[in-house]
């Protein structure tokens, strides 16, 4: 079971750790962690909340999620506030290192961290009570892996290009929320989340996809984005789910999108939107 350390909590056990901000886990991370896991020792994370470009991939508890799936035994969550943001590279090793008993240290080649970024794997090297690896950067024929590349798919709708580079694909976690009540009408009740301030915008638009809930797995067709046709501008998540009658409302849900399907649409008349949503719910 993944241990989340926070920024003062301890993990005792002899441990590797890979260090990074890790907004989740993608496959050019995965160099990291087999290294990492031939130690025969648990393996711990770092990651950092805040201060990415157009938000955060994954918010805090659906890294969470991530990285117990990984089989991470413990994350050491930071917000990048003004604290972490005046701590210096030497300052944050010391508190990291005083609070985790590591025998091995595993980077990517850029690395950075500390006060204006001025820490490097060579300040790591000389300020770690153990030995560092740092490996180099994973490319493919599409160029580099990395978080803004997954960013960039994902703004384009491109989402079965950013499920292949991501750890378990690209997700949404939320509680169940109750709605206006209009998709039942239609034939095609939804359950809400709200979409989290802090996480990337995903392209709006429809989404086969499926969703895991607490009573199991079903296939889903899912929007992200406003509700035009009601009037509706701000942006929420809205799943209809294939095969289920139950009440989820309350109960913590993930929404894993799929395919893009089509963009968000104007429809003008209720029955014109219940023939397209029957044209989609074919194709999840």
């Amino acid at each position: 079971m993944l241990k989340a350390l926070g920024r003062t909590g301890r993990f005792s056990e002899p441990c590797a750790l890979l260090l990074g901000g890790f907004d989740g886990f993608h496959t050019g991370h995965a160099s990291l962690k087999t290294a990492a896991e031939q130690t025969g020792l648990p393996v711990g994370i770092t990651a950092i909340s805040g201060n990415k470009a157009g938000g955060n991939l994954f918010t805090l508890e659906e890294r969470a999620a991530i990285f117990s799936r990984a089989g991470f035994s413990f994350v050491a969550e930071y917000a990048f506030d003004e604290a972490l943001k005046n701590t210096s590279a030497e300052a944050f090793l010391r508190d990291l290192f005083g609070r985790v008993n590591v025998k091995a240290v595993f980077c990517g080649e850029d690395y950075r961290f500390g006060k204006d970024a001025r820490g490097t794997a060579e300040t790591l090297k000389s300020a770690a009570p153990c030995p560092v690896t740092v490996l180099p950067l994973v490319s493919e024929e599409s160029g580099k892996i990395s978080v803004s590349r997954i960013k960039a798919a994902l703004a384009a709708g491109e989402i079965s290009a950013a499920n292949r580079l991501l750890y378990g694909g690209y997700f949404l976690q939320g509680i169940v929320e109750h709605g206006r009540r209009v998709g039942r009408t239609y034939g095609f009740p939804t359950l809400n989340l709200a979409y989290p301030a802090e996480k990337f915008p995903v392209r709006d638009g429809v989404y086969g996809g499926y969703a895991e809930t607490p009573a199991g797995d079903y296939p889903a067709m899912i929007n992200f984005g406003a509700r035009p046709t009601f009037g509706l501008c701000e942006k929420k998540a809205e799943a209809y789910l294939k095969g289920f009658d139950g009440d989820l409302y309350g109960k913590t849900v993930r929404l894993f999108p799929q395919k893009f399907l089509r963009p968000v649409m104007r429809f003008s008349s209720a029955e014109a939107l219940k023939t397209q949503l029957r044209e989609d719910a074919e194709k999840i």
